[in-house]
């Protein structure tokens, strides 16, 4: 069998809750008050009762708020 031609890259990974509210220092209370206020990334659905968001998308939204300089 042949190897795969793309490896993924870290901005391809889904990263859940715990793993997001530790890397941007938020709550998981914050996060969806904020996402209910439009100024967070919405999550993608990972089945029924499981969300994630792209590590790119998370990235992202760092970047903007070092431009904006607002602090987390």
């Amino acid at each position: 069998m042949p190897a795969p031609t793309q490896s993924r890259t870290s901005a391809d990974r889904v990263i859940r809750m715990r793993e997001l509210t530790g890397r941007i220092g938020l709550s998981k209370s914050e996060i969806y008050r904020r996402i209910q206020a439009g100024t967070f990334i919405k999550p993608i659905s990972l089945g029924p009762r499981a969300v994630g968001w792209r590590e790119s998308d998370i990235e992202s939204w760092l970047a903007s708020l070092v431009r904006r300089g607002d602090g987390v």
